[in-house]
């Protein structure tokens, strides 16, 4: 049975999930660094939140670790590069607090327009200064919406609702998605001097970090307000408070920081200022969603195989998940195969997918299939990582797809090129099993055994019995043999499965045999 580590605080509904699927867990909230390192190969799966650090040490221990779910979007308390490394698929829930955190930006957008903080503090203070905070209206001013993925789109809704004009800018938003959320996309230079208020959707990432600089919060529209629910990082937040007590800027609401939890920070102290402490996803409804959603999506991993959300891998359906594991199996030894073959540095990878396989989803068979072929270079590439690995060394992967396949139901081809030509290799799926089908264009059907050897040959008469007798004299036994050949006389290949692995001296001896022209050990 499957085990689970609960490592942060999980709503008991969650937890149920785990019983009713037949998911064994341990609940071991507030670990030291040390003490999960201590536990962690132990279990198949962490469930966290963001107060567990999975770092790379604690990784490293994970021996047995599978999956590591976060209950809500950022994952800044997961080491990735070092899960990907390991072969470890992590998981957020982005969709389960949406509408909870696109509430809050609209909250803090009324709370920044009308000094609701201050206000308050001014009245239960036993003054009365209805002068003093004088708001502005909503409606018919222009948000400007940085990001507008899931989260964005329901901020612009809700802001649509209250009769506000959305400009939009989004470097993935599409023209027909603008329409239909009804946002007008524009470039950020035209968004900055537009903008009556301006809202942060984005992921923080190299290309967003300090989005909103000194010089682009210069180029702001006087009297604009700033909001971000987002993340930290997003705005330079001592160049935003400068511009605030210029005048520049009329307000902020931020419920996100630069360093957290947040002691102190430029933007505290100003009344122009609203904080909360990280409180976008933090209602009863959206911890619910979250929790729930992150025990199914590990539950459904560790029994079926199907991967939902997954931030370093392609997402399988639990219905997929069946069907593609025999072609996962057929592409990731068909690429043991590939890559067995070249010794040369690989320049292009393309896999073809024929057939009733090019109807699947194909990305876990291009993975499965590139760690096949990585992982005679390098042995600790796996499916996870290996298509960040192909990348880092430069080698140009494709895909393509043919609903036809002339002969077998399905075919998967691989060609590989190397900086001495290309090498094509297909399989396919016979009987449930995966068996290579062809191999430089000659057809022939052999399955994959764990020692093989392949050897290409002059098809000239007395080969096979020469081949037979010197695996006699070397001890080697013949389990399967399989041949292709273009026509009598030419080029011919023997794919041997063998009980024993063939030693260096045998591989010279076949070698050595006139018609022979490569001989190659596989390991499967």
């Amino acid at each position: 049975m499957p085990k689970v580590l609960i490592a942060d605080k999980l709503s008991p509904a969650a937890v149920d999930i785990f019983k009713q699927r037949g998911v064994d867990f341990d609940i071991k909230v507030g670990l030291t660094k040390e003490e999960l390192i201590a536990v962690a190969g132990d279990y198949d799966a962490f469930a966290i939140r963001s107060g567990a650090k999975i770092d790379k040490d604690v990784i490293a221990a994970a021996t047995k670790l599978k999956v590591i779910a976060r209950a809500g979007i950022g994952v800044d308390n997961v080491d990735i590069p070092a899960a990907t490394a390991k072969g470890v698929i992590v998981m957020n829930t982005p969709f389960g607090n949406s509408i909870t955190t696109a509430e809050h930006a609209i909250a803090m957008m009324f709370a920044v327009a009308r000094d609701l903080p201050a206000a308050d503090a001014s009245t239960q203070a036993g003054k009365w200064e209805k002068s003093r905070f004088m708001g502005v209206e909503l409606t018919g001013k222009t948000l400007g919406l940085i990001g507008a993925g899931n989260i964005g789109s329901i901020v612009a809704d809700r802001a649509q609702g209250l009769k506000m004009k959305v400009a939009a800018y989004d470097p993935f938003l599409s023209p027909e998605r603008a329409v239909e959320i009804g946002v007008e996309k524009v470039e950020l230079e035209d968004l900055l001097a537009r903008a009556d208020f301006i809202t942060l959707h984005t992921p923080l990432t190299d290309k967003t970090r300090n989005i909103l600089s000194e010089e682009n919060l210069k180029k702001t529209k006087k009297g604009v307000y700033i909001i971000n629910c987002a993340r930290g990082g997003l705005v330079d937040e001592a160049a935003l408070r400068k511009l605030i007590d210029e005048g520049h800027v009329a307000g902020a609401a931020f419920d996100v920081f630069s360093a957290e939890p947040a002691k102190e920070n430029p933007l505290f102290g100003s009344d122009k200022v609203v904080a909360t402490p990280h409180l976008g996803a933090s209602t009863v409804e959206a911890q619910e969603n979250v929790a729930l959603q992150v025990s199914e999506q590990i539950s459904d991993y560790l029994l079926t195989g199907a991967v939902t959300n997954a931030l370093n891998s392609p997402s399988v359906s639990a219905e997929e998940a069946p069907r593609l594991k025999p072609f996962i199996a057929l592409a990731e030894k068909l690429g043991a195969f590939a890559g067995q073959m070249v010794d040369t540095g690989v320049k292009a990878i393309d896999i073809a997918f024929e057939g009733a396989v090019s109807q699947l989803n194909t990305k876990p068979l291009t993975s499965a299939a590139l760690a096949g072929i990585l992982r005679p270079m390098l042995s600790e590439v796996n499916m996870v990582s290996a298509p960040a690995v192909a990348k880092d060394r430069g080698i140009t992967v494709s895909e393509s797809r043919q609903e036809v396949s002339p002969v077998y139901e399905s075919i998967v081809r691989i060609t590989i090129t190397t900086e001495m030509g290309k090498r094509s290799f297909a399989g396919s799926v016979i009987g449930g099993g995966p068996r290579i089908v062809e191999v430089k264009g000659m057809d022939l059907d052999a399955a994959f055994i764990p020692a093989m050897l392949y050897v290409n040959n002059l098809d000239k008469p007395g080969f096979i019995g020469a081949l037979g007798a010197l695996l006699g004299e070397a001890g080697v036994n013949i389990a399967t043999f399989n041949l292709g050949r273009r026509s009598a006389g030419e080029d011919a290949i023997a794919l041997v499965g063998v009980d024993q692995p063939a030693s260096e001296a045998l591989l010279a001896k076949v070698a050595a045999l006139p018609q022979v022209k490569e001989v190659r050990a596989l390991t499967f």
